[in-house]
């Protein structure tokens, strides 16, 4: 396998930082094209929705947008047994997995007649943009849309395209059924995400949008966000692992496959001080990828965006991660668990031999909507938080008010504020 491999130790500054630099940002001129259609979508409701659709793709033979509530319910009673139940166990975990995170409302006194207040409530409407087109993820749709009913979200509608030949995932449409979804959109990429930002005749427009998607679909949040909420901009799925002398180079390479599978942009990257590790690692990749499906996709993303990391040690190959920030960190190490804490920057973190990417892509319980391109420095997982919002509420007494009175008004002065004064000394006024 013809994948770049570097040491790290042997680039200066401005090397290392181009490494480092990537983004799940699309170019001006994607964004600027996925601007226009959002637009064209906002101004022309429907009828510039269903053109679109036929334009780019996505959109059903018929023109029809929504799936009748009977047609979903259907696919849930006809998919195989089997299937039905891998998801209603991936519903069960992740349900688990995500119910512990509804936030708790805080209070507190700062000063005796001062009290703040930390309210949380869940947003009314949430659009969930679930991947269609030439694969289906009714997992994505489980991951958008559990969290947003943990929240108590009033209405949570759902968004997929059709493939080229205008067929709809059956399994996707179960997903949604089992989860009790009857509001379900058969549309794409950017024109969907117009459509759910600013609605049309037929889709009402929705407080935030979230879920997964590929350029198009990150390029139009970006361009209705301010006036919508959107989860985070999304680039190519990617993982970098960090392993020693320890790791099993087979599973290394199923791991680095794992990921690469998504698409031919994405990036994934072994860090590793051994040299050895790293030679039958990449002698492994060709070994397994003929077993795989999707392997020219896989092998178009190890040569063009694959890369191995040599660091003098495993501490370097920490360090590095915690740089790096990546969607999906596995550690492969003889301490794995303890070097797993020591990790301050990654969207999801598997520890050792028994943690597949895929076991939290699918089932485990956590989400698998997670900050690329360097955004885990900053960004966590899709949470139950992402699907409400916080205020405070202040909540003062005379005597408080009389106790804060000289620092409200020394600050007013000092920064020429005098209605801000004014709205304190008034309430001591006599008004009389």
């Amino acid at each position: 396998m013809n994948i770049k491999t570097i040491t790290l130790a042997e680039l200066d500054r401005n090397e290392r930082n181009a490494l480092l630099q990537r983004s799940a940002v699309p170019d001006p001129t994607m964004r600027a094209a996925a601007a226009t259609i959002v637009d064209t979508v906002r101004s022309g409701g429907d009828a510039a929705l269903a053109t679109c659709n036929e334009s780019y793709g996505g959109g059903l033979p018929s023109g029809a947008l929504r799936v009748p509530p009977a047609e979903l319910q259907s696919a849930l009673t006809t998919i195989a047994p089997p299937l039905r139940a891998a998801l209603e166990v991936a519903a069960v975990n992740i349900r688990k997995g995500h119910q512990p995170q509804r936030p708790v409302d805080q209070s507190m006194e700062t000063i005796p007649g001062v009290r703040i207040d930390r309210r949380w409530t869940a947003l009314r409407r949430i659009g969930v943009y679930v991947p269609g087109g030439r694969a289906a993820y009714p997992s994505s749709l489980l991951m958008g849309v559990i969290p947003a009913q943990i929240a108590g979200v009033g209405e949570v509608v759902v968004t997929s395209p059709a493939d080229e030949e205008g067929n709809v995932s059956k399994t996707m449409l179960a997903a949604a059924a089992l989860l009790g979804i009857t509001e379900v959109y058969i549309t794409g990429g950017a024109q969907a995400i117009g459509a759910l930002a600013y609605g049309t005749e037929t889709i009402r427009p929705v407080d935030k949008i979230v879920g997964p998607g590929n350029a198009w679909v990150t390029a139009a949040k970006l361009a209705v966000y301010g006036d919508v909420g959107v989860d985070l901009p999304a680039g190519p799925s990617e993982a970098l692992v960090v392993a020693d002398a320890t790791a099993d180079p087979r599973i290394i390479a199923a791991d680095l496959m794992c990921q690469a599978e998504h698409g031919p942009e994405s990036p994934v990257a072994l860090a590793t001080p051994d040299r050895n590790l790293a030679t039958t690692v990449l002698e492994e990749l060709d070994n397994l990828l003929p077993r795989l499906e999707r392997n020219e996709i896989i092998k178009s993303a190890l040569s063009d965006h694959g890369l191995v990391i040599i660091t003098e040690s495993l501490t370097d190959a920490i360090d590095f991660a915690n740089e790096y920030a990546a969607e999906h960190l596995s550690v492969h190490t003889a301490n794995a668990e303890a070097d797993a804490t020591l990790t301050t920057a990654a969207g999801s973190v598997f520890v050792g031999h028994w943690a597949p990417e895929s076991a939290g892509d699918y089932a485990t319980g956590a989400n698998h909507v997670l900050p690329t391109g360097g955004l885990a420095a900053a960004y966590g997982p899709l949470s139950v938080e992402d699907c409400g919002s916080w205020r405070q509420v202040q909540t003062l007494t005379e005597e408080g008010l009389a106790t804060l009175r000289p620092t409200i008004a020394s600050l007013a002065d000092a920064e020429g504020l005098t209605a801000h004064k004014l709205a304190v000394e008034i309430r001591f006024e006599d008004p009389r």
